[in-house]
């Protein structure tokens, strides 16, 4: 394992190229239907290169004309395909969004947009919403300063990211479910505080919607593998 990386996200065509070692590999008869099958639905659900090199681990590199498995040593360029590219999204030098009020209202910050190093969130009777899935990062730790009053604040934060909860609540309080999952290598920190009066600050974890859909799309496509192998089966006992 020298010199690889295998905590790093995998691409949708690092899984594709391990799906086709895997259907290599039950042409050959190195895997039989129930292994091909349960190795194939973890293909798609693996989220790192750690996972992907286990699922191949007793296969040879290469399985007849199968591309080689996917490699995991990775520079610091940015891979289109993974889930969570932290490379470029933590801009130093930008100033980046730092205030939002919601009075008698609410403000939002959601999609591309960059939020600073530090964050004031005040509102008073209303609410505010910051949604970080999409958003570029102005250092690797932001501060996030809740102020409500009769009113709440929602932070929505991707899978990767630390989150450090420390804001203080009377008669209301701090969401703090999230506190003290570990982040990724490389992802920001985003550290909560402030004070919640009669109001709350939530927080929680959500995949960006690309990453969601992505998903949605592998189970379908995962789902109508299965049926075909299971019709080639059913074909191939017929002909017997």
């Amino acid at each position: 394992m020298t010199e690889k990386l295998p905590q790093l996200r995998a691409s949708d065509s690092d899984r594709e190229r391990v799906a086709e070692i895997l259907r290599d590999a039950l042409a050959e008869g190195r895997l039989v239907m129930e292994e091909f099958e349960e190795r194939l639905e973890s293909t798609y659900a693996a989220r790192t290169y750690g996972e992907l090199e286990r699922i191949t681990a007793d296969l040879p590199a290469a399985a007849g004309a199968a591309p080689a498995p996917p490699s995991l040593r990775k520079d610091g360029s940015t891979d289109s395909g993974a889930v969570t590219s932290w490379f470029g999204r933590i801009v130093s030098g930008e100033a980046g969004s730092s205030t939002g009020i919601g009075v008698l209202g609410g403000f939002q910050r959601k999609g591309r947009w960059t939020i600073g190093r530090r964050f004031t969130a005040i509102c008073c009777m209303g609410g505010g919403e910051l949604d970080l899935r999409e958003a570029n990062f102005a250092g690797p730790e932001v501060v996030i300063n809740c102020w409500t009053i009769m009113g709440g604040v929602g932070i929505v934060v991707p899978p990767g990211v630390e989150v450090d909860v420390r804001g203080f609540g009377i008669m209301g309080g701090f969401d703090s479910r999230e506190d003290g999952v570990p982040g990724e290598p490389g992802a920001p920190r985003v550290i909560v505080k402030g004070l919640a009066l009669m109001g709350g600050v939530g927080v929680e974890r959500k995949l960006p919607e690309a990453e969601r859909l992505r998903l949605k799309e592998e189970k379908r496509r995962l789902k109508d593998e299965k049926r075909r192998l299971k019709d080639e089966r059913r074909d191939r006992r017929e002909l017997d």
